[in-house]
């Protein structure tokens, strides 16, 4: 029983100070780029805990994502992201760097709705992470404003340090042609299900359709 609860107390440890705030934006929706369509994000993020007695500090990330249409239901993104952060504990500072890279398919499973994304990625040059994730969009004002939902399930891919992490997004996509480029304002909250305390996220990003901004409308 003491061995359990000094493993438990370590892996919270680690997931709240070692790794100290994931990245669990998305800034995307369940739209599809399109087939042979290429669009980029640059984006940042800001990632803490947003309870006192936890000293995990805030994390930032600053990057781009690139998507490329396979096809009408299938695109292919890729995202690299530059973290740094300021970690807090016992009255000691810590500040380091380390970048996160990720890539994998977006699947349409109702065209412009509901999507499945299924990125896998490398964070800090050593842990592997699988994000599988369902996206929705809500149209509010046609073309114009969507309001775009997440679930996600965190799965780092090492028995050491698994964690049941699920995390939760709302976004908004906000243009004047949401085919062509778009703000997306998005907060989010982090859950370990065996832990209590969650993790917060507010992140914006600006989507452009590289292909449909070089047509004249």
């Amino acid at each position: 029983m003491k061995r359990r609860l000094v493993i438990s107390i370590l892996l919270n440890l680690v997931w709240l100070l070692s790794a100290c705030a994931p990245l669990f934006s998305d800034m995307h929706s369940a739209r599809l780029v399109g087939k042979k369509q290429f669009e980029i994000t640059p984006g940042y993020s800001s990632v803490g805990a947003p309870q006192p007695e936890m000293k995990a500090g805030i994390s930032n990330y600053l990057g781009i994502q690139a998507a490329y249409g396979l096809s009408d239901n299938v695109e292919l993104r890729f995202r690299f992201e530059h973290s740094w952060l300021k970690k807090t504990f016992a009255d000691e500072v810590d500040k380091s760097n380390f970048n996160v890279i990720g890539i994998g398919p977006k699947i349409s499973l109702v065209k412009d709705r509901l999507a499945v994304f299924l990125p896998i990625g490398l964070a800090a040059g050593s842990l592997v992470e699988f994000q599988p994730t369902i996206l929705g969009t809500i149209p509010i004002l046609r073309n114009k404003i969507d309001f775009n939902p997440s679930v996600k399930h965190l799965l780092d891919l090492c028995d050491v340090c698994w964690q049941p992490l699920i995390a939760f997004n709302l976004g908004v996509g906000i243009s004047s042609d949401i085919t062509r480029w778009a703000i997306r304002p998005e907060y989010g909250l982090l859950y370990n299900l065996g832990q209590k305390g969650h993790f917060k996220s507010f992140s914006i990003g600006l989507s452009m359709n590289m292909s449909a901004l070089s047509r004249p409308k």
